[in-house]
């Protein structure tokens, strides 16, 4: 009889440049690597049911950003928020771990981490696993007006942004384009951690900074690009086809530059994960035999 036990799930931190990280791992160490890098307003939380689906095959990593989940959010006046220190936190880990190659899954504000990290060593990149991560102007909706708004003048629209952070906006991001059928897939849980961690006193400013600092990820995205062209890493595109935040045009913009991606539209919202995940872990498990072979 094959072994049906659950991978155990192991609750870790690491010191990087001072601050704590949190990270969730499974699997093998000897196993093909894959990290999970998460969004806005979550955590690693996000992965808890895909970790272990992925972990009888995989080495499996799963890190808090610095001002998200368990990991350390020290004020803004101690810590410069921006994507690319977040980035150098994420790198940091990798390499205290021994992580030399690895399957990056990047979701919201995981994509710009886990592109500049592939785009600047693609090498160590073995394949990309993509959910409403955006590399494309093209995945912008209207959601993004008063954002971008902001980023242009931060004093007159931070009331308006501060919004964001409350908790029917923290909810709404999760209950947004989810079929009727799915509804009760979806676990208050979420939005209720979600929220009581954007509530610890500071964290509003900590999100501020990095809604701001968003703009400055469009930059990047030529470079990204390019390592799509250039790089043809094997990726895989599972998107909520009815996501209000990166619409699906987002998606199909990555098959300009990756033509042989395989790309899966799904009847979900911005968190396709809460009510797609064992299809969403199927998928992936199977494009990864495939590809790393």
């Amino acid at each position: 009889m094959p072994d049906t036990t659950p991978a155990t799930v192991h609750h870790r931190t690491a010191t990087i440049d001072g601050r704590r990280v949190f990270y969730r791992e499974a699997g093998d160490p000897a196993a093909p690597a894959i990290v999970l890098l998460h969004g806005f307003p979550t955590s690693s939380y996000m992965f808890r049911t895909l970790i272990p689906g992925l972990a009888d095959r995989h080495h499996v990593i799963a890190p808090d950003h610095l001002g998200f989940g368990f990991s350390d959010a020290p004020p803004v006046d101690q810590f410069d928020y921006s994507f690319e220190n977040l980035t150098t936190t994420t790198l940091g880990l990798l390499d205290k771990l021994g992580l030399k190659r690895f399957a990056l899954y990047v979701q919201d504000y995981g994509a710009p981490i886990g592109l500049r990290i592939a785009s600047r060593d693609p090498k160590r990149v073995s394949a990309l696993l993509v959910q409403s991560g955006n590399a494309y102007l093209e995945g912008f909706t209207p959601f993004w007006d008063l954002l971008f708004a902001h980023a242009k003048d931060r004093e007159a629209h931070e009331a308006e942004v501060r919004g964001l952070l409350e908790p029917a906006a923290t909810r709404w991001q999760y209950t947004h384009g989810v079929p009727a059928s799915r509804a009760d897939r979806l676990s208050p849980d979420t939005w209720t951690l979600d929220q009581a961690l954007l509530d610890r006193p500071g964290n509003n400013d900590v999100q501020l900074q990095l809604f701001w600092d968003y703009q400055f990820n469009l930059d990047a995205y030529p470079a990204f690009q390019r390592y799509f062209r250039e790089h043809r890493p094997p990726t895989l595109i599972t998107w909520g086809e009815h996501d209000e935040i990166f619409s699906a045009d987002g998606a199909r913009a990555f098959l300009r530059d990756l033509p042989e991606a395989e790309l899966h539209l799904l009847d979900a919202g911005h968190f396709a994960l809460e009510t797609n995940g064992p299809e969403i872990t199927t998928l992936i498990l199977d494009f990864l035999d495939r590809s790393l072979r």
